[in-house]
């Protein structure tokens, strides 16, 4: 198992987790995170499950402010991610990506359709958000690529040197900033005028689809995480390489949730960021929070190894606040065919699991998002805006304990069989020494 994992599977996900593109996806949506969990903490104020508080908020003026707080924030992630995916690839093409993001943004927004009114033409917010991902994925890849493309070509107005470099970069960005531009406008002319949907809507149906065909249903999503234990059992980041392709889908699901409940509808999406951070990945990428529990536990008994004792408090308290990597390369998990089934069956389980309590009603759908580092049961209560979302992370957590254990007392069978025999070796040694002393 280890050789056909070290010799076939490795080096294909080296290369997918290595990919600029995909690099850049990832790096390009993770620089809007901040804005997503500041929007986040407005609507949980403006939200807050407490019987009467949205009543009050509004008649005391202050939930408009709360929500246009959500909008001006959660909701500039498609914006956000245009300039910063396009950043990422041109800097990893060894370009300065700070023009290439600008020239991005400015044609994520010449393919947006406006709306008019009497105050003017404007972009809707809608495309801004989680929507215009798609679109901000496109533009971002091919504008970062063409960008660096004329540089690296040397195809940019050289000013002389005794420019000051702020000045000379901002004119070397003007004819690969025109060329992209111009290209963009070219593409949304020909939609128009052939009376085709925009760019956002084919865009939702060429990358939307397929994605949704396998993360929006219980069984892609099965798989999907599987994948992502098996790349981390192997050594690679599985977050890095599964969530590049499937974060822009989950985080869209996301922000149609937070729309829909702002706006007093039915909320239609189960599979979310929020629901693969805080319901999937309990401690982290295959669910470690469980082993962690299971090996603070048995550190606690008089009998248990040496190696259990230690490992206890530099993996409980970072697992909490689901910070996993030294449980992963620590006890290790990687590449430790003894954990290799609780590791890929316990995010299966609680997908399964999840699904069925959100499906069923039992448990709110997710509508806003958690710190990655909220412990979980707050976050249940965060995310969901309801006290059932902590009651479904205590009954995950529990099975992912009972997934673990067996596994781990097996593991705890190796590390007192190998400290005996590390025990046995010294003796012996001691006894030669006193030997060879008395001699």
């Amino acid at each position: 198992m280890n050789v056909f994992l070290e010799q076939k599977l490795m080096p294909i996900a080296s290369k997918i987790g290595n990919n600029k593109f995909l690099v850049a996806i990832r790096d390009g949506i993770t620089l809007a995170m901040p804005l997503i969990i500041i929007g986040s903490l407005f609507m949980v104020v403006a939200s807050f499950p407490v019987p009467g508080w949205e009543k009050w908020l509004g008649e005391i003026g202050v939930a408009d402010f709360l929500w246009k707080g959500t909008d001006s924030s959660f909701g500039l992630i498609g914006l956000i991610a245009s300039f910063g995916i396009a950043y990422s690839l041109t800097n990893q093409f060894g370009v300065d990506g700070v023009p290439s993001g600008i020239i991005s943004l400015s044609s994520f927004i010449v393919v947006t359709p406006f709306v008019t009114s009497d105050a003017g033409a404007g972009m809707p917010t809608t495309y801004m958000a989680a929507k215009g991902l798609f679109v901000a994925i496109i533009i971002g890849l091919i504008s970062g690529y063409i960008y660096q493309w004329f540089i690296n070509h040397n195809i940019q107005i050289k000013l002389p040197e005794t420019v000051p470099p702020a000045v000379a970069k901002s004119f070397s960005a003007i004819i690969p900033g025109a060329f992209i531009v111009t290209f963009w406008l070219i593409i949304y002319a020909i939609l128009i005028k052939l009376n085709l949907p925009n760019l956002h809507d084919v865009a939702q149906v060429v990358l939307g689809g397929p994605l949704g065909l396998l993360g929006n249903n219980v069984f892609g999503t099965v798989v999907v995480v599987g994948l992502n234990s098996l790349f981390w059992f192997v050594g690679i980041h599985g977050g890095n390489v599964v969530n590049s392709v499937m974060q822009p889908l989950w985080i869209a699901n996301l922000d149609e949730n937070r729309a829909a409940y702002q706006a007093g509808t039915e909320m239609q999406h189960i599979f979310t960021i929020s629901f693969m951070d805080n319901l999937v990945y309990i401690g982290g990428g295959g669910a470690t929070l469980g082993l962690v529990l299971v090996l603070g536990y048995l550190a606690r008994k008089k009998k248990t190894s040496k190696q259990t004792k230690v490992l206890a408090p530099i993996t409980v308290v970072p697992g909490i606040f689901n910070i996993n990597e030294p449980t992963m390369f620590g006890l290790p998990v990687v590449l430790n065919v003894m954990l290799l089934v609780p590791f890929i069956l316990a995010p299966m389980v609680n997908v399964v699991v999840a699904y069925l309590a959100m499906a069923s009603g039992l448990v709110p759908l997710t509508r806003t998002v958690a710190s990655w580092t909220m412990p979980p049961i707050i976050s249940g209560f965060l995310v969901t805006g309801s006290i059932s979302g902590s009651i479904l992370q205590i009954v995950l957590i529990v099975l992912d304990v009972l997934l673990y254990l067996p596994f781990f007392i097996a593991v705890e069978k190796r590390f007192k069989a190998e400290e005996l025999g590390e025990s046995m070796i010294q003796e012996q040694t001691l006894k030669e020494s006193e030997v060879f002393v008395k001699k």
